[in-house]
C-alpha cells in the first residue's frame, strides 16, 4: 500500500493507482474529459493537471501513479488557471456554442467542466474551420464541429469492442475523426453497437432518436437487463412521459461493462412493429376485439389435447406457470441448444460450463459452430478485443462466420460432422504430444480428414495453438452437436479434457434458454396429432419455420406482444408486455439469476404474460404455485446456476 497526502487529507492506496483514482477513493473531484474507468489512461485533453510537492510542471493525474508520501494539490491558483485555459482552447478550437447543441444541458461533459471551472464565457475568438455531418448511419450521426478529439470513442472501438473501425485524420487542431479510411460511418465496418455514442462526451456521436428527447434531469432512469440473447447484459432504459428515449450500458456492470450490441441499444427504440392492444378472438372467418374471459375461455374449451410452446424470452415467473398448465408443453427451442448439455450434467452430477469472465483472461479461443459476430456479439467482443494481445483463435463452422477472418486456424468441414472435427483435433494433440488421450492418433486423424475434407495439417495446426495455450477457452453452439446427440457432447467433452484447464462457455438460445431446460421444457414436441395449439410467444417474433409448423392447425391460441403473421392465423390472440413493460427474472448463459425491471407502462388492456397465463390457469381450472425459484435448482445443469 501506497501513504500520500490529496489537498491535505491523508489516504493510503494500492501500489501503481493513479493519482486521479486515488483522488476518487478519498472522495476528491478532479476534472477531466479524456479519461474514461473503462478505457486505459489517456492523458490527452491535460484538465486534470495537479501540482506534486517537488514537480517542477503541472502533472496529468490521470496517467501519474502514486508512491509513497507524495503530495498533491488539485484546487490550487495554478492549477485552475491552468484547466482554464485548456477549456478555453478546447472551446475555441470548434462549433462549442453550447445553446445550439442538443446536448447542452446536463448531458455534455465539456460544458459541465467549464461551468464547474466557474466559466461564461472564453476569451480566444473561436478560430475553427467547418466539417460536414455524416448522417450516413442509420442509427446516429458524426458531426466532428462539436469533436474534442478526446480519442474515447476510438479507444472504446478497440479497447472495449475489438472492432477498430474508428481513428483520425489530420494532426493537431485539424484532426478530425474518421470511419476506417474515410468512409462514409454507414458504410464502414461498424457493427452498430453504439459504445462510441455512449462514450462521446460532448455532441460528436449522437443517437438520432433520443436527440432532444430529454435531458440527463428530464428522464426516468430503470436499471433492467437486456433480454435480447442468453448473455443478459446489464442496462439502462431511459423513459421520459412513459415513451423510450434511449438504452444505455451501465459501464459498472460486471458482466458486460457498458457494453451493448444493436439488438440491445437500438433496435428496441428503432422498432415499429404493430402492438396488440386488446383480446382477439375470431368470429366468422375475422378476428374481432374480445373481453379476456372470451378469449380465456375460447382457449379453455380447447385444453384438450392442447399442444404448447412457450417463448425462452419469456420470465422465469412465466416459464414456470407455462409448465404446470401445460405439463407436456416445450419451449420453441425444444432444447436446441440445452438439453445435451443438461443431460451431460445430471450424467457427471455437476455443472461444468464456465462464466464469460473467463473470457477475459483467456490466451486461446476455440470457436465451435457459433458465430460472435451475429449471435451472443458481446460475448464476440471479448473475444475480438483480446487478439490484439497475440491470442489464439482458432473457428470451426460450415457456414458463413465472419470471425474467420481474425482466426489464426479455420476448420471448414465441407462434409461431415463438428463432432468428426473434434475428433480430428483430439488426434492431433495426441500425435503432436500434447495429450495422453488413448486412441489412436493416426488412425483417428486421418478418418477425421476424410470425413469432414479438412486437411491433416490444419488440424495439427490448430491442435499446437490449443495444446500449447495456459488458459484456453472453448465456446460452441450446442445446436451444431445435437444431431450426433450424446456422442456428440462426448467428443466434446473428450477434448476439453485433454486441454490444460479449458474454460469451456456454451452459448445457449433465448435470454431464459437455461431457465426453460431447468423447467424441463426443453424435449422435442409433435404438433401432428394436436387439433389445438397454444403458442406464449411473449415479445418474440415468430419465424417463418414456426408460422409453416402451425399451418393447418385447426385451432391455435397466441400469446403475443406484437401483430404477425402468426397472430393473423390464430383463433384467439392474447395481448402482452414487451420486455420493457412487466418484472421478471432470466437466467443467463452462466447461470445468473438476474431481474428484469418495468420501466414502461403497458396499454390498459395488456396483461403481462405471467397475468395472462395465470388467468389462463384459473379459466381451464389448473391450480399454480409460485414456487418458480427453488424449481431452477431442482435439476442439475450445465451451468452453476446462482439463484
Amino acid at each position: 500500500m501506497v501513504h500520500l497526502k490529496i489537498d491535505d487529507k491523508t489516504i493510503e492506496v494500492p501500489e501503481g493507482t493513479t493519482v486521479l483514482n486515488a483522488a476518487k477513493m478519498a472522495g476528491i473531484a478532479i476534472p477531466t474529459l479524456c479519461d474514461h474507468p473503462n478505457l486505459a489512461p489517456y492523458g490527452g485533453c491535460r484538465l486534470c493537471v495537479v501540482e506534486v510537492e517537488g514537480a517542477r510542471t503541472l502533472q496529468p493525474a490521470c496517467t501519474l501513479p502514486v508512491f509513497n508520501n507524495m503530495v498533491v494539490r488539485t484546487a490550487t491558483e495554478k492549477v485552475r488557471g491552468a484547466r482554464k485555459f485548456v477549456l478555453t482552447l478546447i472551446f475555441s478550437e470548434r462549433n462549442h456554442f453550447c445553446p445550439y447543441c442538443q446536448v447542452s444541458g446536463g448531458d455534455c461533459e465539456l460544458q459541465n467542466a467549464a461551468y464547474g471551472e466557474g466559466m461564461t464565457h472564453w476569451p480566444l475568438q473561436p478560430n475553427w474551420q467547418s466539417y460536414a455531418v455524416d448522417a450516413s448511419h442509420p442509427y446516429f450521426i458524426l458531426d466532428n464541429n462539436r469533436c474534442i478529439l478526446c480519442r474515447r470513442c476510438v479507444r472504446a472501438c478497440a479497447e472495449m469492442v475489438g472492432n477498430n473501425t474508428l481513428g483520425f485524420e489530420e494532426r493537431g487542431a485539424r484532426s478530425f475523426l474518421v470511419a476506417d479510411y474515410g468512409v462514409p460511418m454507414g458504410e464502414s465496418t461498424c457493427i452498430s453497437c453504439g459504445t462510441c455514442v455512449q462514450i462521446c462526451p460532448t455532441g460528436a456521436l449522437i443517437d438520432r432518436q433520443s436527440a432532444y428527447h430529454g435531458r440527463e434531469t428530464q428522464v426516468d432512469r430503470v436499471d433492467s437487463i437486456c433480454t435480447g440473447c442468453s448473455v443478459g447484459c446489464n442496462l439502462e432504459i431511459l423513459t421520459r412521459d412513459n415513451n423510450l428515449v434511449r438504452i444505455e450500458g451501465k459501464w459498472e456492470a460486471a458482466l458486460n461493462g457498458g457494453l451493448l450490441c444493436e439488438i440491445g441499444r437500438f433496435q428496441p427504440i428503432e422498432d415499429t412493429t404493430e402492438r396488440l392492444s386488446t383480446p382477439l378472438v375470431r368470429k366468422n372467418g375475422a378476428l374481432k376485439a374480445a373481453t379476456w374471459d372470451e378469449a380465456l375461455k375460447a382457449i379453455a374449451d380447447h385444453s384438450a389435447g392442447l399442444a404448447a410452446l412457450a417463448s425462452t424470452h419469456l420470465s422465469a415467473e412465466a416459464l414456470y406457470a407455462f409448465k404446470q398448465i401445460f405439463d407436456g408443453g416445450s419451449s420453441l427451442e425444444e432444447g436446441a441448444f440445452t438439453a445435451l448439455g443438461a443431460a451431460f450434467a445430471e450424467e457427471i452430477g455437476k455443472s461444468f460450463e464456465s462464466n464469460l469472465s473467463a473470457l477475459n483472461s483467456a490466451d486461446c479461443f476455440l470457436v465451435l459452430g457459433e458465430n460472435l459476430v451475429k449471435d451472443h456479439q458481446v460475448a464476440g467482443f471479448f473475444v475480438k478485443r483480446a487478439l490484439v494481445k497475440n491470442t489464439g483463435l482458432v473457428v470451426v463452422d460450415g457456414a458463413e462466420n465472419a470471425l474467420t477472418e481474425l482466426a489464426d486456424v479455420v476448420l471448414k468441414p465441407g462434409k461431415g460432422s463438428d463432432v468428426d472435427v473434434l475428433n480430428g483435433l483430439l488426434a492431433a494433440l495426441v500425435k503432436l504430444g500434447l495429450s495422453k488421450a488413448g486412441l489412436d492418433a493416426e488412425k483417428v486423424l486421418t478418418a477425421a480428414v476424410e470425413k469432414t475434407g479438412i486437411s491433416a495439417d490444419t488440424f495439427l495446426d490448430a491442435a499446437r495453438l490449443l495444446g500449447t495455450a495456459s488458459a484456453p477457452a472453448i465456446l460452441f453452439n450446442e445446436a451444431g452437436l445435437a444431431k450426433a446427440g450424446k456422442v456428440g457432447f462426448k467428443a466434446l467433452s473428450d477434448l476439453a479434457q485433454a486441454i490444460a484447464t479449458p474454460a469451456v462457455i456454451g452459448l445457449k438460445g433465448g435470454a431464459n434458454s437455461v431457465a426453460a431446460s431447468q423447467y424441463h421444457l426443453d424435449k422435442p414436441i409433435s404438433i401432428e396429432g394436436h387439433k389445438a395449439v397454444f403458442v406464449a410467444l411473449g415479445d418474440e417474433k415468430p419465424s417463418q419455420r414456426l408460422i409453416q409448423r402451425l399451418e393447418g392447425v385447426s385451432f391455435l391460441a397466441v400469446q403475443s406482444a406484437y401483430a404477425s403473421q402468426l397472430t393473423a392465423k390464430a383463433d384467439v390472440v392474447l395481448p402482452v408486455a414487451n420486455w420493457m413493460e412487466q418484472d421478471g427474472h432470466y437466467v443467463n448463459l452462466e447461470g445468473k439469476l438476474q431481474a428484469a425491471r418495468k420501466a414502461i407502462v403497458p396499454a390498459e388492456d395488456v396483461r403481462t404474460n405471467e397475468e395472462a397465463l395465470k388467468a389462463l390457469a384459473a379459466a381451464m381450472g389448473v391450480s399454480l404455485n409460485d414456487d418458480w425459484k427453488a424449481a431452477l435448482t431442482r435439476r442439475v445443469s450445465a451451468v452453476a446456476i446462482e439463484a
